[in-house]
């Protein structure tokens, strides 16, 4: 049997070697990407304060942010890493089938909702913790798509012209530009858009919105620039 005849039908991409890295690489960062994305679906709806040794304008002493902000982070260091080693159109898959996941564990998650429970307070209890609220899945399903294809579309444009070298630069560049596209839908469309066209909570007022985006875009770009090295090893194991 040919290894082209064993990966299209004969055990896939670990038919000829169980232990091969670039398919082990893959499965790893398929799934990373995939954990991180429903935490993050599950986490968003908690808002949480991160106090900050000083005090920043506009954001003031501490950053507001989704709990989800780390979680959601990390998608982008599994997409970047998956997009120097297997490509764009690969990449584009993996985030599009994910958007498309999203749903699933949000059906999922209120199926379990709606049965009756048989303990009111644990119930209540799962409400509370686990029932979305829909301006914030309305707001983290379109960030979303259109920050992690941006994110892909971002990548490639600057690998083209740079082949394998400044990985760095691609990393920073896509994940800081899309991280902002991020941030300002799902802060525009969860906290203000959606209560005042759906009528879901209230609107925060402008400068609350512009703290609440400044201050989690300033710890996803902290986050982006710390995960670089990590890119660098992930790419390096697997290529060498």
């Amino acid at each position: 049997m040919s290894e082209g005849t064993a990966r299209a039908g004969g055990g896939g991409p670990f038919a000829v070697d169980p232990l091969d890295r670039a398919a082990v690489a893959a499965v790893g960062l398929i799934t990373l990407f995939v954990v991180a994305l429903a935490t993050a679906q599950l986490t968003a709806a908690k808002v949480i304060a991160l106090p900050i040794p000083v005090a920043l304008p506009v954001v003031g002493p501490e950053i507001t942010l989704p709990g989800a902000a780390l979680a959601y982070a990390l998608t982008f260091l599994a997409s970047d890493c998956y997009a120097e080693l297997y490509g764009r159109r690969a990449t584009q898959v993996v985030v599009n089938v994910a958007f498309v996941a999203n749903f699933l564990v949000l059906a999922l998650v209120w199926s379990t909702l709606a049965a009756p429970g048989i303990d009111p307070e644990v119930a209540a209890a799962f409400d509370t913790a686990l029932g979305p609220a829909a301006n914030v899945v309305a707001g983290s399903l379109l960030a979303y798509v259109v920050s992690q294809n941006w994110d892909v579309f971002v990548f490639h444009a600057i690998r083209d012209r740079t082949g394998r070298r400044m990985l760095w630069l691609r990393n920073l560049a896509s994940t800081a530009s899309s991280q902002a596209i991020d941030t300002a839908i799902f802060v525009g469309v969860a906290f203000y858009a959606a209560p005042t066209l759906l009528g879901v909570g209230n609107p925060l007022p402008g400068s609350v919105l512009l703290a609440l985006g400044l201050g989690q875009y300033l710890l996803k770009l902290a986050i982006a620039v710390l995960d670089t090295p990590i890119v660098y090893l992930v790419v390096g194991a697997v290529r060498e």
